[in-house]
């Protein structure tokens, strides 16, 4: 039957009727129409747009959608780092080994060289899962932007001009330097992939302050004050249809070569430091995306580059708890190596149970965070209950901001991140080793 008759008939009917309005945007209306009694056959229509409040949903359910694939893309990427740290480590090892063949560190290399580029893929699912080890500190984005400019202008060629347009007074943000940098780098190479017969991008930063009443009509928007920085491209735009999905990790418009992970760490990124992102796009006219990080009221400080101290080996002992074998072996030799004494655990409660009997003899813990029976955080607090000076290095497949971590930060402790190279690990329990 019709809706007309099904209503006449006495049944209620409800439902959604979707239009093209005046200005050729879709609007989405709920339709309840209801039988007027009396001799006459007639009906009464109550019809209500309800577009935004489809609108908010869809945005709503992306936004657990990407939060329950960022949960995934983390534990992935955990459990891919323990397997890397063996494949870097050994291979690191073997390289520098006296008696390997050229044609041995030929292959090595290789394989090295594999492993550090699966590595990459980790970290960045990693930052989409918003599990990346920071270093904030107050940045300039004006002065960070000029200062990659060069090095920008070598990866466009002379086919694509870069416009920057740098806001005046603008505040200092609270951030890691170096996964800003990212950012911005992985949004001009997609620019630049965007305009393939040239063209110009423009980056623009300034002040903006996102009040309630902007948030009632932008349910992405937290009110505050935020630096903004716009970066447009005049290439080939992007289709509404894809729009949507930019930022979902393995999703991809580039032909070949692509992993689908570069604007996926970009999000993840940006959402670790409290900020927001929003791209928009027209196609055949551009894309623009706008990058809001939270206003730092500090001024700035320069940041110049590090240089690397070499590594130095010691006489200490060194506890390590790590219940992967290959993993726990290669710590062993490392330390072992450069002149360390070292004790082995396969987890947390063997580690506590060797401490309290030869607790004097120890200088370090190195714990692995995720191990059976006890993991690292809980030995490390019964190890406290002994001594209240311990010191402790933990290490772990996933970073600092990760559920299983974050305590690290909270209570000032310190992290290495698998998969870590012999020289990084060495360099961080020197560091521990020789701190007052």
């Amino acid at each position: 039957r019709s809706i007309t008759q099904q209503t006449l008939a006495g049944e209620a009917t409800n439902f959604e009727w979707r239009y093209v309005g005046a200005d050729g945007s879709e609007i989405i209306a709920e339709v309840t129409l209801q039988a007027l009694r009396g001799n006459e056959q007639r009906l009464r229509a109550t019809v209500i747009d309800i577009t935004e409040r489809r609108k908010l949903e869809a945005q709503l359910m992306q936004a657990q959608k990407m939060e329950s694939v960022g949960q995934l893309a983390g534990g992935i990427a955990h459990d891919f780092n323990n397997l890397l740290q063996g494949i870097l480590g050994f291979s690191d090892l073997l390289l520098e080994n006296p008696d390997s063949t050229d044609t041995q560190r030929h292959q090595l290399r290789h394989i090295h060289n594999a492993a550090t580029r699966a590595a990459t893929l980790t970290h960045q699912l990693l930052a989409f899962s918003r599990r990346q080890v920071l270093n904030k500190k107050p940045v300039d984005i004006n002065k960070l932007i000029e200062s990659s400019g060069e090095m920008v202008k070598r990866l466009f060629g002379s086919h694509i001009r870069f416009d920057f347009i740098p806001g005046r007074d603008l505040g200092t943000v609270y951030s890691d330097p170096v996964q800003l940098e990212q950012i911005m780098l992985n949004l001009f190479l997609n620019a630049r992939d965007a305009m393939p017969t040239g063209g110009v991008l423009t980056v623009e930063t300034e002040n903006v302050l996102i009040t309630d009443e902007f948030c009632a009509t932008h349910p992405w928007a937290r009110p505050g004050r935020y630096v903004l920085t716009s970066i447009s491209d005049n290439g080939k735009g992007i289709e509404s249809s894809i729009l949507d999905h930019i930022f979902e990790p393995f999703f991809t418009t580039k032909e070949a070569g692509g992993s689908g992970l570069g604007l996926a760490m970009v999000y993840g990124i940006v959402k670790q430091h409290d900020g927001m992102i929003q791209a928009y796009s027209e196609p055949g006219l551009g894309t623009t995306f706008k990058v809001y990080l939270p206003l730092y009221e500090r001024p700035a400080t320069a940041v110049g580059p590090k240089i690397a101290e070499p590594i130095e080996g010691g006489r200490e002992t060194i506890l390590v708890a790590e219940d992967n074998p290959a993993i726990l072996e290669l710590a062993k030799i490392v330390l072992e190596q450069v002149g360390y004494q070292v004790i082995t655990a396969t987890d947390g409660q063997q580690a506590v149970d060797i401490y309290r009997s030869q607790g004097d003899d120890i200088d370090l813990l190195l714990l692995d965070v995720i191990m059976p029976i006890k993991g690292g955080k809980q030995a490390y607090e019964e190890i406290q209950d002994l001594n209240a000076d311990v010191r402790a290095l933990f290490s772990s497949g996933y970073s600092t901001s990760g559920i299983h971590t974050n305590f690290v930060l909270t209570e000032g402790l310190q992290l290495i991140q698998k998969p870590y190279t012999p020289s990084a690990l060495l360099r961080q329990v020197r560091n521990l080793l020789d701190q007052e």
